[in-house]
């Protein structure tokens, strides 16, 4: 069912191409769209056959989410100005932050929870500095900017949320968190 889904993804530009000019897909686009879609479900697939732990499964979900829509939003029409703005290469470093902080903590529950914060953290910093340095422009106005943050933040915040929960669940009965 998740990789018919994850086709049904593929299969809307194809759509809204037949629908309207405004979406104008070449070759490349939907092999990049695929490869994503892809690294998401497999990364997804091994989460779940590492773990049972509920909280944790649904903690790498809404973080894999929340670089899906990241990446594919940057890619389709980016978040600081258009998509060829070479400032949206930040966002990449937002994610860098999170791979980085789970390899260190080794993907157990304690550190990836921090790992989420500092994603987090690394996203409220892109927004500043753009901010900052007036980068927002009738493309991309600082409302949008702040907005999309917002959400962004929600959810490393939530995903961090839920693997403090799955490492309070893996405590020991009696034993201090």
């Amino acid at each position: 069912a998740a990789w018919g889904f994850a086709a049904l993804i593929l299969l809307l530009p194809l759509v809204a191409m037949q629908l309207t000019d405004e979406v104008d897909w070449s070759p490349a686009d939907f092999a990049v769209a695929a490869a994503l879609i892809v690294g998401v479900g497999v990364a997804y697939e091994l989460t779940v056959k590492m773990t049972a732990n509920a909280a944790y499964r649904t903690a790498v979900g809404v973080g894999l989410a929340g670089a899906f829509i990241l990446i594919w939003l940057n890619l389709a029409v980016g978040i600081i100005g258009t998509e060829d703005n070479p400032a949206n290469l930040m966002y990449g470093a937002v994610l860098a932050v999170g791979v980085m902080g789970a390899l260190i903590a080794r993907f157990q529950s304690d550190g990836m929870a921090r790992a989420m914060v500092a994603t987090a953290l690394a996203q409220v910093l892109v927004a500043a500095i753009a901010m900052i340095a007036g980068m927002q422009s009738p493309v991309s106005p600082a409302t949008e900017i702040l907005g999309l943050t917002g959400f962004f933040v929600a959810l490393w915040l939530i995903s961090a949320w839920l693997f403090r929960k799955a490492a309070r669940e893996q405590t020991p009965a009696g034993a201090a968190p």
